[in-house]
């Protein structure tokens, strides 16, 4: 797990280096363990380490390839790498390291842009060709790793989070209101490849994008789950689906425990992390670290869930630590995790994961989350609603069910000059649910949170909030073979049971009945959710300052309006319609963007 950056040039100019520095350097955190930085004609690329694999210095980056003439930076990890070494070493290949950089390099080698297909976990990666100055940008399946580009002519910079891209100079800071759009209806989501800056992109999960010498691009989707039902499942019924989860969630955590130094477990005590505990324990794994995080109460809403942690901690005795967080703790974090925000972030346990992560990265370096549980294995209490309408009125559904407001709610809070005529957010829905392989209306309904809200909401999150400590934290229920199962299965296993039914149906084997069988819970963070003193002190200076006034997103009397009655205002989600404008205007404001 490490941050990378780079340049490449397409005007005959060299690459500007000390902007690479730069970007380089806006990446420490991701990788406190070694720097790096190469350039050898129209390419530069910088590279900060996180030593997880390999830890010597074989394993450091940007990694040569003399013999192959390729050189290249890499971020995540490939949990079968020694299994691809071996192959790879059977065809003729020699290796200098012990590190799955390299892996990736010689298997780019042997199978050009199908190498991808070959790798199993989370991973971007930009290699260079010196003999042909072509480039290759490489990006995971689920886009657990995140890939941001700024191409201004005669040139594309690339980085692994959007701050290095701001620190490289350069960049076109203006709003794009395609992107508002989205952020103001889809609960912050905003689809690959846009941000909410016109200047940067985000290369898409699922995606190789070749970049020749002259500029021009070609990308390759190299993979895209079916939610359909297939004949050869036609006779399992639900104990042969519970067990095939079961058995494919084991070995999607055993992957994750690749690592030359231990491996923690981010544990809140609902099912999804309590059953990655369970299966380690069944591995075998003693003195496992556990660790989770709760908060005051604030406005009659607890903020821990600490009893149920503390019972899957005892029962399979792991080594558990606790961090409790007091209120007035949560508006001078605030502004940190806004600082690690690759993009802006409304859910609120993105404050609770950043200072989660500042005390387990004393601890460890890498950690396990149940993160996507809930959007691959339909556990939402929208997802019965989805699930009870007809394929064709899938994006309607969808936006009734999902959405914040409609295009009409905007008008009103969106200034004029910001909104863009037509309801582009519904739209991309439409599109995306009209592609065949979505078998019901539910069907579609996880794919798109699986392709588009899972990548750029809970997992940016994750990414955002753990490698701003340098914690590296992988997350087995996006291992693409259970997802690929997982779409597959019968729309009633996974209602089931209140939602998740087949992944509860697997915990019972595991788990004891009270960690299955407890209320579904959240991360709530009652500071934010009810604006509590000082994080309602924060907001009101970020929305009343200069740069806001100048900016003019929002109209002045919508925002006079929630700034009067604080807690009173709510989306159609019931998200404090406050925190959505202040968030993103804090954001703008860290990052220096006028």
């Amino acid at each position: 797990m490490c941050g990378l950056s780079g340049e490449i040039r397409f005007d005959g100019g060299r690459p500007d280096l000390a902007a690479v520095e730069r970007m380089t350097d806006r990446l420490a955190a991701r990788g406190p363990d070694g720097r790096g930085v190469w350039s050898q004609g129209a390419v530069a690329l910088g590279h900060r380490r996180l030593k997880i694999i390999d830890l010597s210095e074989c394993g450091a980056q940007p990694m040569a390839d003399s013999a192959g003439r390729i050189t290249g930076v890499f971020n995540g990890c490939v949990y079968n790498y020694k299994e691809l070494r071996e192959e790879l070493r059977g065809l003729g290949h020699r290796f200098f390291s012990d590190s799955d950089t390299e892996v990736v390099l010689k298997a780019y080698q042997q199978w050009g842009t199908d190498c991808v297909d070959h790798f199993y976990g989370m991973f971007a990666f930009v290699i260079v060709d010196q003999d042909t100055g072509r480039v290759v940008l490489g990006r995971d399946r689920l886009g657990i790793k995140p890939l941001y580009l700024a191409r201004s002519p005669g040139r594309l910079r690339f980085a692994s989070s959007l701050p290095a891209l701001l620190a490289g100079g350069g960049v076109d800071t203006s709003l794009d209101p395609v992107a508002l759009h989205q952020y103001m209806s889809w609960h912050a989501t905003v689809a690959a490849p846009r941000t909410v800056l016109n200047g940067v992109r985000k290369l898409p999960a699922a995606t190789v994008r070749v970049v020749e010498p002259d500029g021009r691009e070609r990308d390759i989707r190299y993979w895209q789950p079916s939610y359909s039902r297939v004949p050869e499942h036609a006779g399992l019924g639900a104990d042969d689906w519970r067990d095939a989860v079961l058995d494919a969630l084991r070995t999607a955590v055993r992957r994750r425990m690749v690592a030359d130094v231990p491996v923690g477990v981010l544990l809140s005590g609902g099912l999804d992390s309590s059953l990655i505990v369970a299966l380690l324990a069944d591995e075998g794994q003693t003195d496992l670290a556990t660790f989770s995080v709760g908060f005051e109460s604030e406005g009659g809403v607890e903020g821990d869930e600490f009893h149920y942690s503390d019972l899957v901690a005892r029962h399979f005795g792991t080594d558990h630590h606790q961090l409790m967080v007091p209120s007035d703790r949560v508006s001078t974090a605030l502004d940190a995790a806004v600082e690690a925000m690759s993009e802006p972030m409304i859910s609120h346990d993105v404050v609770a994961f950043h200072l989660l992560s500042e005390q387990v990265a004393k601890e460890v370096k890498v950690v396990q989350s149940g993160q996507g549980a809930d959007e691959v294995f339909a556990g939402y209490h929208w997802y019965p609603d989805m699930a009870a309408v007809p394929r064709e009125r899938a994006p309607e559904a969808y936006v009734e069910t999902y959405f914040d407001r409609s295009h009409g709610d905007l008008t009103g809070i969106v200034r004029p000059h910001m909104l863009p005529e037509h309801d582009v957010s519904g739209r991309f829905v439409r599109e995306h649910m009209a592609r065949p392989g979505a078998e019901t209306a539910l069907d579609a309904a996880l794919r798109l949170d699986a392709e588009v809200m899972l990548v750029d909401d809970p997992v940016k999150r994750v990414d955002n909030m753990t490698m701003d400590w340098g914690l590296e934290a992988r997350v087995p229920f996006l291992d693409h073979e259970l997802v690929e199962l997982a779409a597959l299965c019968p729309p009633e296993l996974k209602l089931a049971d209140g939602g998740k039914g087949v992944l509860k149906a697997a915990g019972r084997k595991v788990l004891p009945t009270a960690v299955v069988d407890r209320p579904k819970g959240y991360f709530p963070v009652p500071a934010i959710m009810h604006m509590a003193g000082p994080v309602f002190d924060r907001v009101t200076e970020a929305l009343t300052a200069p740069e806001a006034t100048s900016r003019g997103v929002f109209e002045d009397a919508y925002v006079a309006k929630l700034l009067s009655a604080p807690d009173e205002h709510r989306t159609r989600r019931g998200a404090n319609a406050l925190w959505q404008v202040a968030l993103l205007e804090i954001w703008l404001q860290t990052h220096g963007i006028s």
